[in-house]
């Protein structure tokens, strides 16, 4: 049995967002968007105290999670929240939380 063969779709998903959402600046930046319909790479610049080659980063982790994308018009980048992905994250996250209290439910 190989390791995909144990960990459900479901589960791999949810390892990949919460990685991505795993450092400060990058829940920053999901909240920076989420106030917004969109931002510029280069406005979240100037609101952010780190270098824009860090913010490229940490941009590129959210986005290969699928959590936001991006739309490139020479010479910006437009990025915002992906809706549906989000939901998604949400749907998952919830469901992991409600299962683990059910568990902890069942200790007592």
């Amino acid at each position: 049995m190989t390791k995909s063969d144990y960990f459900s779709s479901e589960q791999e998903q949810l390892a990949r967002f919460a990685k991505a959402m795993a450092h400060p600046v990058r829940i920053t930046i999901l909240q920076l968007l989420s106030s917004k319909a969109c931002c510029y790479h280069g406005d979240m610049a100037e609101e952010l105290p780190i270098a824009k080659s860090t913010l490229s980063q940490h941009l590129n982790e959210l986005k290969d999670a699928g959590l936001i994308q991006g739309n490139i018009t020479p010479p910006t980048v437009k990025y915002c929240i992906n809706k549906e992905n989000w939901a998604k994250a949400k749907e998952l996250f919830v469901r992991m939380f409600d299962e683990v209290a059910l568990e902890e439910d069942c200790k007592k």
